[in-house]
């Protein structure tokens, strides 16, 4: 009955470990890229699975500063001319949060969560 009993336990670890480990593959952020060159995004659409947090990384290759910012995310970063800034976003629903380079309104983009 010993046996039996420890196999049940065993199983019981290995299944919980599995769930862990699929929880933290799911929490992996993902890693987007984005450059800003002639007042434009590049690309000027993204595309995120939902529910991961999100890395998003910005050159701006322009000789002017830039500010990312969205409403919808909720985030305003500065970018110094020829730099380049980290922007960390919380798991994000399905949806289209767009974004734009205040000091240059005319600048948008688009991230999409499917």
């Amino acid at each position: 009955m010993h046996r039996f009993a420890r196999i049940g336990a065993t199983g019981s670890v290995a299944a919980m470990a599995l769930l862990l480990s699929g929880a933290v593959l799911a929490q992996q952020a993902v890693s987007l890229q984005l450059a800003v060159r002639n007042h434009r995004f590049e690309p000027a659409e993204i595309h995120a699975p939902a529910g991961r947090p999100i890395v998003l990384g910005i050159r701006n290759l322009d000789a002017a500063a830039i500010e990312f910012e969205s409403v919808s995310l909720r985030v305003e970063k500065v970018i110094a001319a020829n730099d380049r800034g980290v922007i960390d976003l919380r798991p994000l629903q399905p949806g289209r949060y767009n974004f734009f380079d205040d000091f240059h309104p005319e600048t948008r983009g688009t991230l999409v969560v499917p």
